[in-house]
């Protein structure tokens, strides 16, 4: 019995050992898994909002934007990609953005398409409707007074289908791939505008939004934030926090 154990162990390790003059086994490492692209991560929140990112990330920020301020527009352009690219995709921080109707019934209609377009395209229209700001809402053109008149006594559906008509804000997103019937029918909608006012009242008396942007970091406004460089900071200082 002994000398059968010896054999087997003999037997065993001469196998683990390479004939003399063999080449070496290489072995390949093991390949690494592939990162998260987290700007991929698409999720409307009970609050309104589309949240792009990790849901379990260390830094959650939340801006209430509104489509046809200058400034909003200013972020989006300059300051929303750096974000995205540099603390969003690695799943640092998540992006939340919510729409804030700082300007009436002309930002009425912007937020019934914005809110209207499959949710994998919500942010591509958004940065397109920031990126064209100025052609749209800031050409001279401006409503015929008659027409003014007239939409003093229709409902706001009437008034934010035809300023997002007369804006081209209609057109806009029928280039970018929704049909014309169904934009129509969500400016029609009168329950979205009841809940567009619903949400911006929650906003405003959870956080006491008074302007746009205004950006919510993990639960608590940032005070006198409305641009890249100084968001920056603050969020470097949050990551460095946890």
């Amino acid at each position: 019995m002994m000398r059968s154990l010896g054999l087997v162990a003999l037997v065993a390790s001469a196998a683990l050992v390479a004939p003399v003059g063999a080449a070496p086994v290489q072995r390949k490492p093991a390949p690494r898994p592939a990162a998260v692209d987290w700007t991929r991560t698409l999720v409307r929140t009970p609050e309104g909002g589309v949240r792009m990112g990790n849901p379990d990330a260390k830094v959650k920020l939340i801006e209430y934007g509104a489509r046809t301020c200058p400034t909003c527009a200013q972020f989006a352009v300059e300051g929303e990609p750096k974000l995205v690219a540099g603390y969003v995709a690695n799943g640092r921080v998540s992006y939340e953005y919510r729409d804030y109707p700082v300007h009436g019934a002309l930002d009425l209609g912007p937020i019934l398409l914005g809110d209207c377009v499959p949710l994998p395209h919500f942010f591509r229209v958004m940065e397109a409707m920031m990126a064209q700001q100025k052609a749209l809402v800031g050409r001279p053109a401006e409503v015929p007074e008659a027409k003014g008149k007239e939409l003093e006594k229709a409902t706001p559906n009437v008034v934010a289908a035809y300023l997002a008509d007369f804006y081209g804000y209609t057109d806009l997103v029928v280039k970018m791939g929704l049909p014309r019937p169904r934009a129509a029918a969500c400016l029609a909608d009168p329950k979205a505008i009841d809940t567009i006012v619903s949400r911006a009242n929650i906003g405003q008396s959870t956080y006491k939004i008074s302007g746009t942007p205004s950006f919510i970091l993990d639960g608590k406004v940032i005070p006198n934030v409305f641009a890249w460089d100084t968001l920056e900071p603050v969020l470097k200082t949050a990551l460095a926090a946890k």
